[in-house]
């Protein structure tokens, strides 16, 4: 597997990242937040000229750009105030939900039970959104952009699974990982924004777990489906 020294790069950036965003220096730290996503974007592009599935690796390359840019408009949340802030949070939401999309898309085409993954994924949504609305505070907007959010990361999240289960690979286990990792961090945010107090070790835990997970769905892409 090539490339692998972005990933330390990447996950250095990020952490100047979270030192710069604790020190109220909102601004720049976005822009230091582009820049380390910036990176798992490259890893994915390299990786997708070593993909043997171009179609897959076309829709991972797209899912990781889109992540790019939702990282930089949910940052925006704090150089933002008021209304504003709230419309860049939404927006970054929303763009992160193209991601998950493409991601699906890339995945479809290897599901075998493309339903039952989907049925068992709404199901799932079910639980952990009871299980989350119990312990968060948030307008009736958030609630129904994270209904949709959610929704789509558990979907991904259960047809990876299934893929993964149907063709034991490292590919496949690498991508899914990626994925968990992905949605787990999600699940802090939501918790860590939205709960009854806000945590720092949980924000490093979400940032952390977050690039991880986009760099390990970046190096899937090297490796043979």
């Amino acid at each position: 597997m090539q490339y692998l020294y972005l990933c330390p790069i990447c996950l250095l950036i990020a952490a100047v990242f979270i030192f710069v965003e604790k020190l109220e220096r909102y601004l720049v730290a976005d822009v230091i937040k582009g820049v380390a996503s910036a990176f798992f974007v490259l890893l994915g592009i390299l990786g997708a000229f070593k993909s043997n599935d171009a179609g897959f690796a076309r829709m991972v390359v797209i899912g990781l750009v889109i992540g790019a840019i939702a990282d930089v408009l949910l940052n925006l949340r704090y150089v933002y105030e008021g209304t504003k802030a709230q419309i860049a949070f939404l927006a970054g939401i929303l763009v992160f939900l193209l991601g998950h999309i493409a991601y699906i898309v890339a995945c479809v085409p290897h599901c075998k039970m493309l339903p039952a993954a989907v049925v068992f994924g709404i199901i799932l949504t079910a639980f952990l959104l009871y299980w989350i609305f119990g312990r968060i505070e948030a307008k009736p907007a958030f609630k129904v952009f994270g209904v949709f959010y959610i929704g789509a990361i558990v979907i991904l999240n259960c047809v990876a699974l299934v893929v993964l289960l149907g063709s034991w690979n490292a590919h496949w286990l690498m991508f899914f990982g990626g994925t968990m990792l992905f949605l787990v961090s999600d699940v802090i945010l939501i918790l860590n924004t939205f709960g009854a107090k806000s945590n720092f070790a949980m924000r490093i835990a979400n940032l952390m777990l977050y690039y991880v997970g986009q760099l390990m769905i970046a190096l899937s892409l090297q490796l043979p489906l």
